[in-house]
């Protein structure tokens, strides 16, 4: 008997974190020589681009950050441009779909020198409740600078989720910031 469309759908739009896992392994993770975003030397990195601009990566990225934020959902979601920014829209498109309220905000590296020069942007308003949202942990520091300026804007936050912990000492930095950091996976679950 095969499923009907609706059913295949909703399938889709289920988190599922041994196929998140599969399409981590199949679409982000490369092994080689490369300097991280932290400046240090790595024998593999985690191009999470190739897996949030998948649909099947994008659906599974979307489905799984709302599944980490069930029982508290906060008003806006966001991080630092450009890796949060596709974690944040297919997280509010999935949110629009299940009728959850869920904005979406973007912090640039820089304010703008032109328009209204902010550097969060976003159908956000000062004091509400956010989650920042960031691809791979590593140290912290992205994700950390996505936190201070989204503060700076007045937005209320004190969680940090991200696709993949590396393990090597963000969730820590994260911590002694006073912030909760919750991953979808961490690089053991990949067998690294």
């Amino acid at each position: 008997m095969e499923r009907s469309q609706i059913e295949m759908e909703n399938m889709a739009n289920q988190y599922d974190r041994s196929q998140l896992i599969q399409l981590i392994k199949s679409h982000a993770l490369q092994f080689g020589n490369f300097t991280l975003a932290s400046g240090k030397q790595a024998s593999f990195y985690l191009d999470c681009r190739k897996l949030t601009l998948h649909p099947l990566g994008a659906n599974q990225v979307g489905a799984g950050m709302l599944a980490l934020l069930d029982g508290s959902m906060p008003n806006a979601i966001g991080g630092m441009a450009i890796g949060a920014d596709p974690i944040t829209a297919a997280t509010i498109t999935l949110a629009g779909q299940r009728g959850l309220d869920l904005l979406g905000f973007i912090v640039r590296k820089e304010a703008k020198q032109h328009g209204a020069g902010r550097q969060v942007e976003g159908p956000i308003q000062s004091g509400m409740s956010a989650v920042v949202v960031e691809d791979v942990v590593t140290s912290g520091g992205s994700a950390l600078k996505a936190v201070d300026a989204a503060r700076q804007f007045g937005l209320q936050i004190d969680r940090i989720l991200a696709i993949v912990d590396r393990l090597e000492g963000g969730r820590e930095a994260i911590e002694a910031a006073g912030l909760q950091l919750d991953t979808l996976v961490t690089v053991s679950d990949l067998g690294i």
